[in-house]
């Protein structure tokens, strides 16, 4: 039973547990008693005093606290089976008296610590999900009003061409460019906000075989460039085929586009072993670059480390790469210097056998 589901619970249930959970420790320490076994009642009642104040509150801890003094003092404390002290066993019952109330304490500090973040996390879901619906309401809204400013910039260049002069056709050119920009962005926009909110479908990827679609792909579009690509073979991995086929099309575009100044260009693409259950796939490049310093920036939405007129881009590439791989559980990092490339870091779960469930795409 979760923390908040017990808080909510009536009194009655929440103080029974208060009892019932001091009892179970006072019957274990009898029982242990018994068997020859001595000094056990502390742990034990501490243990019970702590069980209850984390999952019942503050009520109920204080409850604990007073039955397993009562229960400490009359069974484990001379005289024995009745609730005298004797002078010799006073220390021994205020020890435990300030044990069992130090243990309640920290025990209610972590309770409430738990609930602070459990509710900031809620928040925190809920703040996202309004972030991202602001974001998609925003962007497809915007996507008509800059239609028409395309549009209407396109009949102008049409109809008024002869009467207008050089400073005027210049004028149209950059509102034409900077629509084309802005389409850009909220296309990319668009998208980043589905992949927050698309379910995703995890099957047995075969990596190798998607990045071979990618890379083919990409080649089409680099024609005639000079590119040496060094592709390791890829294990197979767990999880949403084409939102990963989104994340290694970003990865590996940025490579290309980066190494555009080098002669030959290097893409390497490789894997090492992860934390745990996860691989790590790397894309590494002979490119442009970055300085490490800035490496926080690198996969924020609309960060960008280099100017427009250097490497097209809109600057969330890198952000959807991120939030496809934290959607798998994963993790994203990157290592660069300064016109000497850079390579970035991916996780992802290993593949599952097919008896769990998995299928192989």
């Amino acid at each position: 039973m979760r923390l908040e589901q017990l808080s909510g619970s009536p009194a009655i249930i929440r103080y029974g547990s208060s009892v019932a959970g001091v009892a179970v420790a006072l019957g274990l320490s009898l029982l242990f008693r018994s068997w020859g076994f001595r000094n056990t009642e502390v742990p034990l009642l501490a243990l019970a005093i702590a069980f209850v104040t984390w999952y019942a509150g503050g009520g109920p801890s204080v409850l604990a606290v007073i039955l397993s003094a009562i229960s400490f003092d009359y069974f484990f404390t001379e005289p024995f089976y009745t609730l005298d002290i004797s002078v010799s066993d006073i220390p021994y019952f205020l020890i435990f008296v300030v044990w069992a109330v130090t243990i309640a304490a920290f025990a209610a500090v972590r309770r409430r610590a738990e609930r602070d973040l459990l509710q900031a996390r809620d928040h925190l879901q809920a703040a996202n999900k309004e972030l991202e619906s602001f974001a998609y309401s925003v962007s497809h809204d915007l996507r008509a009003p800059l239609r028409h400013i395309a549009g209407y910039a396109e009949l102008l260049r049409r109809h008024a061409s002869s009467v207008l002069d050089e400073k005027g056709h210049r004028f149209l050119d950059t509102i034409s460019e900077s629509s084309k920009r802005m389409g850009a962005l909220i296309d990319d926009l668009l998208a980043f906000s589905r992949i927050g909110r698309a379910e995703t479908n995890k099957t047995m990827v075969r990596l190798d075989q998607l990045v071979d679609e990618v890379v083919a792909e990409i080649r089409q579009d680099v024609a005639g460039r000079e590119i040496d690509w060094k592709i390791a073979r890829l294990p197979a991995c767990y999880g949403d085929r084409a939102l990963l086929r989104v994340a290694l099309v970003n990865l590996i575009s940025n490579a290309v586009k980066f190494t555009r100044a080098r002669k030959p260009a290097e893409v390497e693409i490789g894997w090492s072993e992860g934390k745990r259950d996860y691989v790590e796939i790397f894309v590494k490049d002979n490119g442009a670059g970055f300085d490490m310093q800035y490496q926080n920036k690198l996969f924020g939405v609309f960060q960008r480390l280099h100017l427009t007129e250097e490497f097209e881009g809109t600057g969330i590439g890198l952000a959807t790469v991120q939030r496809i791989v934290q959607r798998h559980g994963g993790t994203v990092r990157a290592e660069g210097a300064v016109d000497r490339g850079a390579t970035f870091y991916i996780s992802l779960p290993r593949a599952r056998e097919q008896t769990r469930g998995g299928t192989t795409s």
